[in-house]
């Protein structure tokens, strides 16, 4: 090889990667806004899912990476609404949100710096994004499509209960839009099915959960499930305890439950979505647009039962359920 060649070749190299070299130089720290309603202890598992991709991306915190963390501690869109424009005042380069709150308080409060929601259950309906395909906008990332599932869990619970006819959803107390959008989507599916649901508030005192449990024996359901969110997630180990103390079957939107001593889960794995997060936060940081990244939906639905909980509930779980599930704890 010539040496006018070599160096031609060298040069080429050299200005392709200058880029994104320059983005990697030293002391350049980007910084990451991290948003959601609930609580960071309930959270550990995902966050560690998130943190942990990012790692193998090449991004290590202290060196290229800072994070800006803010929880709003199950207190409300109030609450949300501070945390997300304290985000925006420190400028940070891309905020990834938690569920529908703060989504939504993250969209009002910018609509320049990039948002990635690590889920979220119908952004097109709730309006962040013009549609799955061409977000548009600065909001991307990834649906749980809640409303559409919730709807699969109410007959899952049905097939698995003997004789249900009347069944407890919880939602939390003074919650927005995305609880109102499943509860849309539920209503008139329990109608299809012949089954009554008792909607039952959690208030947000250390209490609210276990009188929500009371009120469900109260008005004898014969199971219950959650409405899909941040703040059961956080709350699910005392979840499970109450569902077995007050001894009624329940249904989940995450198999974290069901590893905790929940009886049955259906839905996505939100770890797998905030690993996937990770890899829109690593495009954003290189240059991607988020109007180019189209929201995606989960590939994988999985039914997960634990028979250990079934048999302290005595309750006997049909062939034909069990048949369907993709994970049994025995």
């Amino acid at each position: 090889m010539s040496k006018n060649v070599f160096v031609w070749l060298l040069a080429t190299v050299l200005l392709t990667t200058a880029p994104f070299a320059e983005a990697q130089q030293a002391g350049k720290i980007f910084r990451i806004g991290f948003l959601d309603s609930s609580t960071a202890s309930g959270n550990e598992v995902l966050l560690g899912s998130f943190r942990q991709e990012l790692t193998k991306l090449g991004w290590i915190e202290g060196k290229n990476l800072a994070f800006e963390y803010r929880f709003g501690e199950n207190k409300g869109p109030d609450r949300m609404s501070g945390l997300a424009a304290d985000l925006v005042r420190l400028k940070v380069d891309v905020i990834v949100t938690a569920g529908a709150p703060s989504a939504i308080e993250a969209k009002k409060a910018t609509s320049t710096i990039p948002i990635v929601m690590a889920t979220f259950p119908d952004p097109v309906a709730l309006g962040l994004v013009a549609s799955l395909a061409r977000p548009g906008g600065n909001v991307t990332g990834f649906t749980s499509l809640s409303p559409e599932l919730n709807t699969k869990r109410l007959e899952v619970l049905k097939d698995a209960v003997p004789k249900l006819t009347r069944v407890g959803i919880l939602r939390p107390a003074g919650a927005g839009v995305g609880v109102q959008s499943q509860l849309q989507g539920l209503r008139p599916a329990a109608v299809a099915l012949k089954l009554k649901l008792e909607e039952i508030e959690t208030q947000r005192d250390p209490q609210g959960l276990e009188r929500a449990f009371q009120t469900a024996k109260q008005k004898q359901v014969g199971a219950i499930m959650t409405i899909s969110g941040r703040t059961y997630f956080a709350e699910r180990k005392r979840m499970v305890e109450l569902a077995v103390k007050y001894r009624l079957p329940a249904i989940y939107f995450d198999e974290a439950f069901v590893d905790d001593g929940g009886l049955m889960s259906y839905g996505s794995d939100l770890e797998d979505q905030y690993r996937k997060s990770a890899h829109y936060v690593d495009k954003i940081l290189k240059g991607a647009k988020p109007a180019d990244l189209p929201v995606q939906q989960p590939m994988k639905y999985e039914l997960m039962i634990n028979l250990k909980t079934a048999k302290t509930l005595g309750l006997t779980i049909p062939p034909v359920v069990l048949m369907r599930a993709e994970k049994v704890i025995k």
